[in-house]
């Protein structure tokens, strides 16, 4: 399926106009590849009934990443699912959790001349395993503070589709721990937020009156050389999938347990690349976990979330989560080219935070140019004004957008109401107004992610 994505990404046109991926989710029995059971998948073509479905691997939407693929009605034979099975085992990491940790109890034993890290197998090493990477380049006189900022000690996975580890840039990650503090809060679910949790982890370790803890969910499973089982959970956010089993299951169960006052909150960073369909399934079942650790009385709520995606995936999110609302908080990453805060136009960053909290509630600092809208009861960017006539602060960049008469909304300053297309868009484009219906279902009026036919699915 990636194959398809890819055509559709990279301006294949024609194809993208001829069928559509819908994702199914998750489905009793599927097969499983390295990084847990497969998705299941379905092509949609225009006008047509839906095409035959497919199993493929959850996390990668690069077949060069897992090639992983099977159809859902198809006989895989005894021979062929063996040597899945041993592919399967072959791909997982040489060390288990528990190994790991016991590796790093001796690690940090060792004299400071003695530290080592493996940069191209990035791993801690003992002593007697120097001599197996002679051949490779390592870093010595590995620090304690070193250990206690993995993220900045391993190279970042920057597959936008699969890690995407784009690591928060300092300012960023203060600001959303001293948030969670004023809040309230005090136990962090920290899911693909690596750098957050470490900031947590080592502030508790040196202050004494600091009282927040966080639990990892990574796939990344090198973090499991810094963190014991109670601390980082081998996790696929796409599926659900504790890597660790039953026992990594319940640890994430009894974290969210809220014992003595200490309210619980997941934040969330998930590659933007990412299966919005296939993320949200996964929080969900998380709220769910919550929910049944909740003694009474909260059957229909919501475990409070923040959902870090950038501003032009709202919609996608609010159709899963109508709860949700999107605060106007630039997040920014140290190893993002792109993703930067910024004050005027393009050079700022797209992505925001999602919340089921109440938005007034969301504090955001004044010194960086955020001030609180009175007649919508949150903190906006400093050019985000407030539209009479929408009765709302619109811009979702940043930038002061305009009122459109005819459309009925405001939008970007640089874009220009085309009497062809009849809505606003860039001054300079194609105008391709066509009678062709939505790519799914081949009716007018809407587009293929707003398909009721989708939806049902």
């Amino acid at each position: 399926w990636g194959a398809l994505c890819g055509a559709r990404r990279e301006g294949g046109g024609a194809m993208a106009a001829a069928a559509a991926l819908a994702v199914l989710g998750p489905a009793p029995g599927a097969p499983s590849c390295p990084h847990g059971p497969a998705l299941l998948f379905v092509k949609t073509c225009q006008g047509k009934e839906e095409g035959r479905r497919f199993y493929a691997c959850s996390a990668c939407r690069d077949r060069k990443d897992c090639n992983f693929f099977q159809w859902e009605d198809e006989k895989v034979s005894e021979t062929r699912l063996a040597a899945r099975e041993e592919y399967n085992r072959s791909h997982q990491p040489f060390f288990t959790h528990r190994q790991n940790v016991d590796r790093y109890k001796n690690f940090i034993l060792l004299p400071l001349s003695k530290r080592r890290f493996c940069q191209e197998c990035q791993q801690l090493l003992l002593p007697a395993e120097w001599e197996k990477h002679s051949d490779h380049q390592f870093l010595c006189d590995i620090t304690t503070a070193q250990l206690k900022s993995p993220s900045q000690l391993l190279y970042p996975l920057e597959n936008k589709k699969t890690n995407a580890q784009y690591l928060f840039a300092d300012r960023s990650c203060q600001f959303l721990l001293n948030l969670l503090i004023d809040l309230g809060f005090r136990r962090v679910l920290s899911v693909g937020t690596p750098r957050l949790h470490e900031m947590i982890q080592s502030k508790a370790s040196q202050e004494e009156e600091f009282n927040v803890r966080s639990l990892l969910l990574d796939i990344d499973f090198r973090y499991s050389q810094f963190y014991t089982e109670d601390e980082f959970c081998h996790y696929n956010m796409f599926n659900h999938h504790f890597f660790g089993g039953e026992a990594a299951h319940e640890t994430c169960r009894k974290f969210l347990n809220e014992e003595n006052g200490e309210r619980v909150i997941m934040v969330t960073d998930p590659p933007f690349g990412g299966l919005v369909e296939a993320l949200a399934s996964s929080f969900k079942k998380l709220m769910a976990m919550w929910r049944e650790t909740e003694k009474e009385g909260h059957d229909n709520r919501e475990m409070p979330m923040f959902w870090i995606f950038p501003y032009f995936f709202e919609s996608r999110i609010l159709d899963f989560f109508p709860s949700f609302s999107m605060m106007d908080y630039q997040v920014d990453y140290d190893n993002h080219a792109l993703y930067k805060h910024g004050k005027t136009g393009r050079r700022q960053s797209p992505v925001r935070i999602f919340t089921n909290l109440t938005p007034s509630m969301i504090v955001l600092p004044e010194e960086e140019g955020y001030r609180f809208c009175t007649v919508c009861q949150r903190y906006v960017s400093s050019g985000n004004q407030h539209c009479e006539i929408c009765n709302s602060c619109t811009s979702k960049d940043g930038r002061r957008w305009k009122h459109c008469v005819l459309c009925k909304k405001c939008v970007k300053p640089s874009w220009f109401h085309c009497n062809n297309c009849n809505c606003c868009t860039l001054e300079k484009h194609s105008c391709e107004k066509t009678d062709t219906g939505c790519f799914v279902c081949g009716k007018a009026g809407h587009k293929r992610s707003t398909c009721p036919s989708l939806s049902r699915t």
